[in-house]
C-alpha cells in the first residue's frame, strides 16, 4: 500500500519504545510515508514495518506484548510483510535474551540467545566498521562505512541455516567490540540492525534508502 505520493508506508509500531521520532524522521527522509501506529489494520496493511528498540529485553518484550505487537510482527513475517527491527528491535528476533542473571523469552525468530558483550569497556558507544557480505542490499554501497551503535548486550553467534536451494540463506554482518557480534541479518522479509541507522548519518540514511527501496 503506497501513500497518495507514492511513497511507500512504512507503520512504525507504537508500544512505548522511546526515540521514535527521530527513527520517524530518518525513513521519512529516506523516502517512505510514516504513521505511529499499533493499530492493526495499519499495521497489516503498510508496506513496511518498524520496530524500534531501547533499554533492557525484557522490558521491550512485556510492552510489546501489552499491545500484541509479537502476534502482529508474527503476522507480518508470515505472510512476507517486510519488517526492519533496530536496536533491541533487533535482539528480541533471538530466542532468548540473558540479562543480570534474568533470561526472558524472546519471538523466536531466529535460533540464539542475547548476552552481554564480553569487552573491556560497556557500553559499546560509537561509530564502528562492519563486515557486510559482498552481495548485501542493506549495505549496497555502504561496506566501507561506520555506525553508530549503543548497545552492551548482542548476539554473538549465527546458527540458522538455510538448506533449501531455492530460499536465500540470511545476509549476515558482523562487527566487533571485545567480541566479534551479529550487527545486522537480512532474512528474506525481516531485516534488522544492532545500531542505529537514524543515528548514524548519511551512511545510515543510505542503509534507510536502501530498505525503502525495497519495499
Amino acid at each position: 500500500m503506497s501513500s497518495a505520493a507514492g511513497r511507500p508506508t512504512v507503520a512504525l509500531l507504537d508500544y512505548g519504545s522511546g526515540n521514535v521520532h527521530s527513527a520517524a524522521k530518518a525513513v521519512e527522509e529516506a523516502g517512505a510515508s510514516v504513521r505511529l501506529t499499533r493499530d492493526r489494520a495499519s499495521v497489516m496493511e503498510a508496506d513496511g514495518l518498524l520496530v524500534p528498540g531501547v533499554g533492557a529485553f525484557h522490558a521491550v518484550m512485556t510492552s510489546l506484548r501489552a499491545v500484541r505487537g509479537d502476534e502482529l510482527i508474527d503476522r507480518r513475517l508470515a505472510g512476507g510483510r517486510p519488517v526492519l527491527g533496530i536496536c533491541v528491535g533487533m535482539q528480541i528476533m533471538f530466542d532468548r535474551g540473558v540479562e543480570r542473571g534474568t533470561t526472558s523469552e524472546g519471538l523466536g525468530e531466529w535460533p540464539g540467545t542475547v548476552r552481554e558483550l564480553d569487552a573491556p569497556v560497556l557500553p559499546h558507544m560509537g561509530w564502528s566498521p562492519i563486515d557486510a557480505p559482498a552481495d548485501s542490499t542493506l549495505f549496497a554501497g555502504l561496506h566501507d562505512e561506520r555506525f553508530y551503535f549503543v548497545h552492551s548486550y548482542a548476539a554473538s553467534e549465527w546458527s540458522l541455516e538455510v538448506t533449501n536451494p531455492k530460499i536465500r540463506a540470511p545476509r549476515v554482518t558482523w562487527a566487533e567490540h571485545g567480541q566479534r557480534f551479529v550487527a545486522a541479518v537480512e532474512n528474506g522479509p525481516l531485516t534488522a540492525t544492532q545500531f542505529h541507522p537514524e543515528k548514524s548519518g548519511a551512511a545510515g540514511l543510505a542503509l534507510l534508502r536502501n530498505w525503502v527501496a525495497s519495499l
